[in-house]
C-alpha cells in the first residue's frame, strides 16, 4: 500500500495533531496539492527550475581515497553542489511553487542550520515573495553568516528568544505565526515532519535525490548498491535518498544525532532513545521525560538537534526496513576532518556524522568492498565557525 494513508498515517505514525484555526488551510493546502500531484505542467515548471536554476541532476561522485580508508566502494551523492549549498532547495522552489498556486504572498518558515532558511529566502526573493524566517536564538549565533545571507536576500529573520532557543522553538513561533495569518500567508516547512500533508509533500519534493541516484549507480556500477546511509534530524535528505530504494534489496541506515552520547541526555536520537508521542502535529517518535516534557538537545550540528523525526521515519524503523544508529560529535568531527583532508570536499556538520559512521564501523561491513551511497546533504561553509571553536578547543588539531 502506498504510505500515507487518506489520513495521513504511516502505520501507527502521521496524522494531523493540530488547533481549529489551522484545520481550513491544511485542508485547502491537502486539496491543492491533490490537484497539482497529477498535473503534469506543474512538475514540468518545477523539473525546470530544478535543472536551470538549482543546477540538477547534482554528481555522484566515486569517493576513491575515503573509499580506500573504510575498505569499500564509497559514492557521495553531491546535493552539496545545490545552488545555495544544500538539498533543502529542492522542497523550497517545490512549495514555493505550490503557494503561488495557492495565491499566497507570504512565505513563513523556520530553520535550525540555515540551510532551509537561505533556501526559503532564496526562492522568495525569486518569485516576488514576502519572507519572514523564524530562527532559535542559539541557532542565529551558531549561524551567524547565514542570518546574514538570508537578509541580503529580503527575508526577515525573527531570533527567537524562548524555549529552547533552537529548531524545535523556531518551528513553534512558525507555527504561532500561521494560526495568526492563515488566509495570506504559507507556511514552508523544511522536513518531514508536522501535520499531514507535509510530511508527504515534502517527501516528495526530494525524492529527486535517490532517484538520480539509482540512475547514476546503475550507470557506473551496473547494480544497485549494497548500502545507502544519510544523517537524520527531522529526516527531509535522508528520506529523499532512501524513499526510491525501499522496494530495492538495499541496505538502509539513517545516522542520528548522538551528541555526547545517550547516556548523557545530550543528544537528539529521537528514534534510537525516544518514545511515541506527539509533536508539531504528528505522532512520532520524540524525546520527552517521564511528565510528557519534551526534552532539551544537543548536537554539534544545528541541523540535527531536534527532539523528534519524521512520521515516515518511525514507521521505517518499527518496521525493521531502515536500520537507525546514532554518531556522537565527535564521531562526527571525524568525518568532517577525514572527509574534508582525503577528498577535499567540507561536509556540513549534518552530513559529517553520516561519513563518521562507516569510519567507526568499517570492520563491521560484512560484504567485501560492499558499494556504499552516502548523501553529501549539504556544504560546510556554514559550519567553520563551530569547528573553529571545538578545535580551538583541541588546541593544535588545525596545524
Amino acid at each position: 500500500m502506498s504510505l500515507p494513508d487518506e489520513r495521513g498515517y504511516f502505520g501507527e505514525f502521521g496524522g494531523r495533531f493540530i488547533p481549529e484555526t489551522l484545520m481550513e488551510p491544511i485542508l485547502q493546502l491537502e486539496s491543492a496539492y491533490k490537484k497539482i500531484e497529477k498535473d503534469e505542467k506543474f512538475w514540468s515548471e518545477y523539473r525546470k527550475y530544478l535543472k536551470e536554476y538549482v543546477g540538477r541532476p547534482t554528481p555522484l561522485y566515486f569517493a576513491e581515497n575515503f573509499s580506500s580508508l573504510v575498505k569499500a566502494k564509497v559514492y557521495l551523492k553531491r546535493e552539496d553542489l545545490c545552488h545555495t549549498g544544500a538539498h533543502k532547495i529542492n522542497n523550497a522552489i517545490g512549495q514555493a511553487l505550490l503557494a503561488k498556486y495557492l495565491g499566497k504572498k507570504r512565505i513563513i518558515a523556520e530553520t535550525g542550520a540555515g540551510q532551509h532558511g537561505v533556501a526559503v529566502a532564496t526562492v522568495c526573493a525569486l518569485f516576488g515573495l514576502k519572507c519572514t524566517i523564524y530562527m532559535g536564538e542559539e541557532d542565529c549565533n551558531r549561524q551567524k553568516m547565514n542570518v546574514l545571507r538570508m537578509k541580503l536576500l529580503g527575508a526577515e529573520v525573527v531570533p527567537v528568544k524562548t524555549g529552547s532557543r533552537t529548531l524545535r522553538s523556531a518551528i513553534d513561533s512558525a507555527l504561532r505565526d500561521w494560526v495568526s495569518h492563515p488566509d495570506d500567508s504559507y507556511y514552508l516547512l523544511g522536513s518531514v515532519v508536522g501535520p499531514h500533508p507535509y510530511p508527504k509533500i515534502v517527501r516528495d519534493f526530494q525524492k529527486v535525490i535517490g532517484e538520480e541516484a539509482k540512475e547514476q549507480i546503475l550507470e557506473k556500477e551496473n547494480r544497485l548498491p549494497d548500502y545507502l546511509i544519510a544523517c537524520v534530524g527531522g529526516g527531509s535528505n535522508s528520506i529523499g535518498l532512501f524513499y526510491p530504494f525501499l522496494e530495492d534489496n538495499v541496505k538502509i541506515i539513517g545516522v542520528e544525532g548522538g551528541g555526547k552520547g545517550l547516556k548523557s541526555q545530550k543528544h537528539s536520537a529521537s528514534i534510537s532513545a525516544g518514545k511515541i508521542g506527539v509533536i508539531h502535529g504528528a505522532k512520532t517518535y520524540l524525546l520527552y521525560d517521564e511528565n510528557g516534557n519534551i526534552l532539551e538537545t544537543h548536537s554539534i550540528s544545528a541541523g540535527l538537534d531536534y527532539p523528534g523525526v519524521g512520521p515516515e521515519h518511525s514507521y521505517l524503523a518499527k518496521t525493521g526496513r531502515v536500520k537507525y544508529v546514532y554518531a556522537e560529535d565527535e564521531s562526527a568531527l571525524k568525518g568532517f576532518l577525514t572527509l574534508t583532508k582525503l577528498e577535499g570536499i567540507i561536509p556540513a556538520l549534518e552530513s559529517a556524522h553520516a561519513i563518521g559512521y562507516p569510519l567507526d564501523h568499517r570492520d563491521e561491513l560484512p560484504e567485501k568492498e560492499p558499494i556504499i551511497i552516502i548523501n553529501l546533504s549539504g556544504r560546510g561553509d556554514k559550519d567553520l565557525d563551530i569547528i573553529y571553536k571545538v578545535m580551538g578547543e583541541k588546541n593544535d588539531e588545525l596545524d
